[in-house]
């Protein structure tokens, strides 16, 4: 556990690292916190962890046993990224998810002292907003949302025009998705599509523990004509909304 000193603005709020037992509790909060995402969900402590090995610091806000914020972290040490204190680190979001700003209050004070403790070169969070005036700031990722229709029609017309022929063409040739239960044909046009970009491509053993750990969250639609691979696409479940993920083009 890891309690914040009194007295501070956090009052009585206590921080908790986050163990087995508390994973429904965690997850119960982030999918009512109108500020959490699909990346604050308890599930990517696992994932990063068996995945990269990264250490992982899954910090969470409580209040007289009621959890009022959650703060995933993840302690990163490369060539590439250098020493840093991520939340959350490989994906686009993450950040301080709460309902109080004591809590939040809470969360970063300890997101702030353990990024000293760990000698980080720097702390990062990933929010959908800006937390912080002063705070440097990097808008590397664009955030969209679009209501899709029960009537297939009214979807298509939303499509911008040039776009839409090209979807159009693409039924007339015969193009087909299928739902895969594996990550087999999934990888198999990822690895490819990316080696031929020349950027490193991520293990399979990644896309499999995300499969295996999100389950019917994580959805893997696969384009074939003729019983053959086109494109593949995973992506991820959250309350009513797709919060996209990995595509992929086959042959």
């Amino acid at each position: 556990m890891i309690k914040v000193s009194e007295p501070n603005q956090a009052g009585k709020v206590k921080v908790h690292s986050l163990n087995s037992f508390d994973s429904r509790r965690w997850d119960d909060f982030v999918k009512c916190c109108d500020s959490a995402t699909f990346f604050h969900r308890s599930g990517w402590k696992e994932v990063i962890e068996n995945a990269f090995g990264h250490r992982t610091y899954y910090l969470y806000a409580e209040h007289d046993g009621v959890i009022e914020g959650v703060l995933p972290l993840g302690h990163v040490k490369s060539l590439l990224f250098g020493n840093a204190l991520m939340s959350t680190p490989f994906c686009v979001y993450g950040g301080i998810a709460a309902n109080t700003e004591r809590a939040r209050q809470a969360l970063e004070e300890c997101a702030c002292e353990l990024a000293r403790k760990l000698e980080v070169d720097y702390l990062e969070m990933r929010n959908l907003e800006p937390a912080h005036e002063r705070w440097e700031r990097k808008d590397l990722y664009v955030n969209f949302r679009k209501a899709i229709s029960s009537d297939p029609d009214q979807n298509m017309q939303a499509i911008p025009r040039k776009q839409r022929a090209m979807v159009r063409k693409g039924i007339r040739e015969g193009l087909a998705a299928e739902i895969d239960d594996d990550i087999g044909r999934f990888f198999f046009a990822y690895s490819e599509s990316v080696h031929n970009l020349g950027t490193p491509v991520f293990s399979k053993k990644y896309f499999q523990i995300l499969k295996d750990v999100f389950a019917d969250d994580c959805e893997i639609l696969t384009v074939v004509k003729d019983g053959r691979l086109i494109a593949s696409v995973m992506s991820f479940y959250f309350r009513d909304e797709n919060t996209g993920g990995a595509h992929a083009q086959g042959e």
